[in-house]
C-alpha cells in the first residue's frame, strides 16, 4: 500500500471515530481523563498498518538502489577494461614506433659502415694498381700482388658480410612496418566514427567540383582541350568523384600516369588499404591507387605503356598492352593483352587478381608472392614481374639476393629495374608504331 493511500486511511478512521460519538459522550470525553479502549484499538490498528506500508516502501527502495548500484559496478568494470584494451593498443604502437626508429638508426650505422669499408677497399685497390706498376719488373712481384690480393679480397669479404647484415635488418624493419601498420589500421578503426553530411551539401559542393574540373575524364580529355604542359591535374571520371592526377603530355597525346619510382623515397611495402586508396606524392613517387586506376580505365578500351630502366641506368623496349581493370570484387583483377604478336606478357580473359602481405590473393599455392617479393602486384607464380618491390640501393651483383627488388621479365631475361614509369590512355590515341 503506498503512502498517501495509508495516511489517507488513518485519518479517515480518526475522523470517523470522533464522528460517531454522540454529543453527550462527546462531552463526557471532554471531561474523562483517558480515551476509551475501543478508540484506542481503532488509532494503533490504523498506525500498525501505516508502519507496515512504510517498512514495504524502504526494503522496496533499498532493492532498487542495490540493483542500480549493481548496474553502476558493472558499467564501470565495462569503461575499465575498454580503457585497460586503450593502453595495451597505445603501449603496442609506442614500442612498435620505437623499435622502428631504433631499426632505421641501425641501418643509417651500418650504410655509413658500408660507405667507410668501400672507400678502404677504393684506397686499397689504388695502392695495388700503383704498388703493381712499380712492381711490374720486380722478381718479388708475384708475392707482392698476392699478398695484396688477399688484403683485397678480405675487404671484399668484409663488405659482403656488412651488405648481407644490412638485408637482414632491412627485412626486420620490413616485417616491423607492417606489424605496426596493422596496429595503426585497427586502432583507426576502432577511433573512427562515421560522419554523415546532408544531401544537399553533398549534392553542392559535387556540382562546384563538376564545374571546376569540367567533366574531364582523363589526361588524354585535358591533351584535347589544349592542355599541352605535364603535370598535376584535377580529373573526374565517369560516375566518379573529383581527384588529382600526373598527367604526362607527349607528342601523341595525354598519358595518366598510375605509377612512378626513381629514387626509392617512398615506401611501396604497403598493405591492401594502402594499394587500394593510392599513396606517395604526384611530384615524385607514387602509386595512383586501385580503385582511380578502375574509375579510369573502365570509361571505354584502354592501352598500358610500361618505361624502365635497369640497374645500370640502360632504358628497357618499352612495353604496350591493351589493358583492362577490373572492380574490387574480382579483386582487381588485371587483364592485359600484347597489341601485337610478341613473347610479351598476357594475363588470359580470367585476370590475375592483386595480392598484397594481407591479401594473398595470387595463384601460387604454396607461398604468399607479396610476402615473399615484398610490395603489392598482380602476382601470378611469383615470378614474371614486380614493379612495386623493394626499391635497389646499389649495385646488384651476382652474389646478391635480389628476390625482394624490382625486376621485370622479357623475352626470357630478367631485368634488375631500377627506375618505373606505367601510364594509361585510350586505344582512340594514335601511338608511334616503332615500340
Amino acid at each position: 500500500m503506498k503512502m498517501p493511500q495509508l495516511i489517507a486511511l488513518v485519518s479517515s478512521t480518526l475522523v470517523g471515530v470522533s464522528a460517531a460519538f454522540p454529543p453527550d459522550r462527546r462531552a463526557l470525553l471532554g471531561q474523562d481523563k483517558y480515551a476509551s479502549w475501543d478508540d484506542v484499538n481503532v488509532v494503533s490498528h490504523g498506525l500498525l498498518q501505516l508502519g507496515q506500508g512504510l517498512k514495504e516502501h524502504v526494503d522496496k527502495t533499498k532493492a532498487q538502489t542495490r540493483d542500480v548500484n549493481a548496474k553502476l559496478k558493472s558499467l564501470d568494470a565495462a569503461v575499465e577494461e575498454v580503457a585497460r584494451r586503450q593502453r595495451e593498443q597505445d603501449e603496442a604502437l609506442r614500442a612498435g614506433s620505437k623499435e622502428a626508429e631504433d631499426r632505421e638508426k641501425l641501418l643509417a650505422a651500418l650504410a655509413e659502415e658500408v660507405e667507410e669499408v668501400k672507400k678502404q677497399s677504393k684506397n686499397v685497390n689504388s695502392k695495388v694498381d700503383k704498388l703493381e706498376e712499380k712492381l711490374e719488373d720486380g722478381g718479388h712481384a708475384g708475392a707482392s700482388r698476392g699478398c695484396l690480393q688477399k688484403m683485397v679480397a678480405a675487404q671484399n669479404r668484409r663488405i659482403d658480410q656488412l651488405v648481407e647484415k644490412l638485408e637482414q635488418q632491412q627485412d626486420k624493419l620490413d616485417k616491423q612496418s607492417l606489424h605496426l601498420q596493422m596496429l595503426q589500421t585497427k586502432v583507426s578503426h576502432k577511433r573512427l566514427k562515421p560522419h554523415r553530411r546532408r544531401d544537399g551539401e553533398t549534392a553542392a559542393r559535387r556540382e562546384e567540383t563538376q564545374q571546376a574540373t569540367g567533366g574531364v575524364r582523363d589526361c588524354h580529355h585535358l591533351y584535347v582541350r589544349g592542355q599541352r604542359a605535364s603535370g598535376v591535374y584535377t580529373i573526374q571520371p565517369e560516375g566518379s568523384e573529383p581527384f588529382a592526377v600526373f598527367c604526362d603530355m607527349t607528342s601523341e597525346g595525354g598519358w595518366t600516369v598510375i605509377q612512378k619510382r626513381y629514387d626509392g623515397a617512398q615506401n611501396f611495402n604497403q598493405l591492401w588499404e594502402g594499394y587500394k586508396r593510392g599513396f606517395g606524392s604526384l611530384d615524385g613517387e607514387f602509386w595512383l591507387g586501385l580503385e582511380k586506376i578502375r574509375s579510369v580505365s573502365k570509361q571505354g578500351p584502354y592501352q598500358l605503356q610500361v618505361e624502365l630502366s635497369d640497374g645500370a641506368g640502360q632504358q628497357l623496349p618499352v612495353a604496350r598492352y591493351r589493358f583492362q581493370l577490373d572492380g574490387e570484387e574480382e579483386k582487381f583483377a588485371l587483364h592485359l593483352e600484347d597489341e601485337a604478336p610478341s613473347p610479351r606478357k598476357s594475363t588470359g580473359s580470367s585476370g590475375i587478381p592483386f595480392s598484397t602481405a594481407d591479401r594473398d590473393n595470387d595463384l601460387s599455392e604454396d607461398v604468399s608472392c607479396a610476402k615473399l617479393l615484398s610490395g603489392g602486384w598482380w602476382f601470378s607464380s611469383c615470378g614474371d614481374w614486380n614493379l612495386n618491390g623493394r626499391f635497389p640501393r646499389r649495385p646488384s651483383g651476382p652474389s646478391r639476393k635480389q628476390t625482394r627488388k624490382m625486376f621485370w621479365t622479357s623475352k626470357g631475361q630478367r631485368h634488375s629495374v631500377r627506375t618505373t614509369l606505367l601510364k594509361i590512355a585510350p586505344t582512340t590515341m594514335k601511338l608511334r608504331s616503332d615500340v
